[in-house]
């Protein structure tokens, strides 16, 4: 499959993934056709690719796919239909760096302290912290080490998991490839070869969704590294993917957003900044709290299966999020039939004649802090709808919220749209079959 065939497929099956780096540089398979499905089984991102060197992005994501019909300017909805764990275990925790052993950036610019190899080969030998060496001289090469690390095991069955203790780590070691459930063509080193386990015991739920899933930005750049906080390390760095703030405000996409919504029954849509969109996804977490405040959460193998659709003339910088409804902040949920009755009799009764038409959505925003983040998604906001700025963020206090995605930078703004406005930009069809809108 080649992004030049002629022939548009109602599904296009994806098995092979790039080495950290997302941009019109891959090659697309497909075409999709527009209203296709698309299923792709990805590998672990995060720790996985952080530890194997010649990965220069912190992720290992799915080769880029073309939809058919989707042109700069337009917009892809992505509606997520099913998300699978495949993964029996995996390993992660707070990071910190190895001096000596990147460039400005470990995620993107890896090299070997000993032979100076810049992301050189390597392999793995036994288990800990030390299991990472060059395939070039020998040399132990891992630029990152756990502050405090877990190894955990998973149930998708019953969406549960346990952080377990240092000899059910080693064991699973034994196998890491094998208990990661690495895809045939990953090429990552499984994190559980490290077996660090500062945390046995711990029960928690799982709710697996996609940490980085979008379209290809217009240049090349590191798939960790897609959005605005990430991104902002590109800035004036030391190494082949630096670029200005004007660059990377106007080449990424935000795929990259660890949003714990974007799940099964959720619609992500997306920007389209190079011909064909060049859908792609991974980075899977078991689960994950808002704010991803470890800096990372379980990454894992799975499946994804979605249907892709074209927005015709939708141009927007970032991605639209249709939650699903019990995803939704409270202060955003459609009211139910009993509700509307009590105000409409509120109405009445102090004589309004007008009750606005509306529906929940979702602007994503990202940058360097919170506040930047928020910012940009208000502003995101206010030039897709038209609205002021000023008159989204009171919505969004009294008929929606402001979340947080990621520390340091990225947000969702959620707020009551017009329904007028959302059938103009061309999706009240997708707001209101996603929340059953009625009228009365």
């Amino acid at each position: 499959m080649s992004q030049t065939s002629t022939t548009a497929q109602q599904e296009v099956v994806v098995s092979t993934y790039t080495r950290g780096i997302v941009g019109p540089g891959n090659p697309m398979l497909g075409p999709l056709a527009d209203g296709g499905t698309l299923r792709v089984g990805t590998p672990p991102g995060c720790w996985g690719p952080m530890i194997t060197p010649k990965f220069q992005g912190g992720h290992e994501v799915s080769q880029p796919v073309a939809v058919e019909g989707a042109e700069i300017g337009d917009a892809v909805a992505i509606t997520i239909r099913r998300m699978e764990v495949t993964s029996l275990a995996t390993s992660s925790g707070v990071m910190s760096f190895v001096d000596g052993r990147y460039t400005g950036d470990p995620f993107v610019a890896k090299l070997c302290p000993s032979c100076g190899t810049v992301s050189p080969p390597s392999h793995i030998e036994g288990i800990g912290d030390d299991a990472v060496h060059c395939d070039v001289c020998g040399a132990e090469v891992n630029a990152f080490r756990f502050t405090n690390g877990y190894v955990i095991v998973l149930d998708k069955d019953n969406q549960v998991s346990l952080t377990v203790d240092k000899a059910v780590a080693e064991r699973l070691a034994l196998d890491a490839s094998g208990n990661s459930g690495l895809p045939a063509n990953s090429e990552q080193h499984s994190i559980l070869s490290l077996a660090r386990a500062d945390i046995a015991g711990l029960a928690a739920h799982m709710q697996p969704f996609l940490g980085n899933i979008g379209t290809t930005p217009s240049r090349d750049l590191p798939d960790s590294h897609n959005a605005g906080d990430f991104g902002a390390f590109l800035v004036d760095a030391p190494h082949a993917y630096a670029m200005s703030q004007e660059e990377l405000e106007r080449h990424k996409t935000d795929g990259h957003m660890d949003t714990n919504s974007v799940r099964a029954g959720a619609i992500l849509i997306c920007p389209v900044k190079v011909p064909g969109a060049g859908v792609y996804m991974g980075d899977m977490h078991a689960q994950q709290g808002n704010g991803e405040v470890a800096g990372h959460a379980t990454d894992v193998s799975g499946i994804t299966e979605v249907q892709v659709n074209v927005i015709k003339g939708l141009t927007i910088d970032g991605p639209i999020l249709l939650q699903r409804p019990d995803d939704l902040p409270p202060m955003a949920r459609p009211m139910n039939r009993e509700q509307r009755r009590a105000v409409k009799a509120l109405a009445a009764r102090f004589g309004q004649s007008f009750i606005e038409d509306n529906g929940p959505v979702t602007f994503i925003g990202s940058g360097r802090t919170l506040n930047d983040a928020t910012h940009n998604g208000v502003d995101r906001a206010a030039k897709v709808t038209g609205l002021s700025a000023e008159e989204i963020l009171n919505r969004a206090t009294i008929a929606g919220s402001i979340e947080i995605s990621r520390l340091p930078g990225v947000v969702r703004v959620t707020f009551q749209c017009p329904m007028t406005i959302l059938d103009r930009i061309g999706i009240g069809h997708l707001v209101r079959a996603q929340y059953g809108l009625e009228t009365d």
